[in-house]
């Protein structure tokens, strides 16, 4: 199906009695989140939850937001709060093979499961591609390296566009003796802004903390060993 609206904002059209005024990002973010929740809320027996779901579909499918027919889009200018991830960990790896590992951005899904793959463009900027819960379908963007200081801090943040915006950032530093190393993690992914934007927080915002303080917590096991442990 063809999703017939801007990447940016929303394209009125009327099709019969459907008008079309949600954006096409928002539709692709609408999919794929409806499609986890309603997957998830009829396996636990959640019903308002799988609800939610099946009206995010219907609004992703259909390109039609019922409440955008009631309010004016300007007046979503509410910002639903970010999943905010800071953690630390010691390795016992030196600094420099530690900081090599994962200023090659390619490695990063080999602990991180939420992503399905990076791939770096040139010396700055990559691409990725993050797996939503429940594999249900992936969602893509670009990054681009915003700070560097070789061997002691890496920091990146999604380009404009992104249909979830997110920011990373890692210190390196030394620990065990100069034998280990200690990384200090900062990653917030931001949903998208509006009313729409905070259901899907509610709901979303636990579930991707979770596996994201998962997947660093994997890097150790990796790191030093080489692979992950299976529960």
């Amino acid at each position: 199906m063809s999703l017939n609206s801007t990447a940016t904002g929303p394209l009125i059209r009327n099709y019969g009695t459907t008008t079309i005024n949600v954006s096409r990002k928002e539709r692709l973010i609408s999919v794929a989140v409806g499609s986890f929740l309603l997957t998830r809320g009829l396996r636990k027996f959640q019903l308002l939850k799988a609800a939610f779901g099946g009206l995010l579909l219907y609004r992703g499918f259909s390109g039609h937001c019922p409440a955008y027919s009631q309010i004016q889009r300007a007046g979503y200018t509410d910002k639903p709060e970010s999943v905010n991830i800071r953690m630390q960990l010691i390795v016992n790896k030196p600094k420099a093979e530690v900081y090599a590992f994962w200023r090659k951005l390619e490695n990063l899904p080999l602990f991180m499961k939420h992503l399905r793959s990076v791939t770096e463009l040139d010396m700055t900027h990559s691409a990725w591609e993050l797996q939503v819960p429940g594999n249900v379908t992936s969602i893509s963007w670009q990054a681009q390296i915003v700070k560097e200081e070789e061997g002691s801090l890496l920091a990146w943040r999604s380009l404009p566009g992104a249909t979830i915006e997110n920011a990373g950032k890692v210190d390196f530093r030394d620990a065990l003796g100069h034998q280990g190393t200690e990384l200090n993690v900062v990653i917030t992914y931001h949903p998208p802004a509006g009313k729409i934007g905070e259901g899907i927080a509610t709901f979303l915002n636990p579930v991707f903390t979770k596996m994201i303080k998962q997947d660093i917590s994997n890097f150790k096991d990796y790191i030093e060993g080489g692979s992950l442990k299976t529960d």
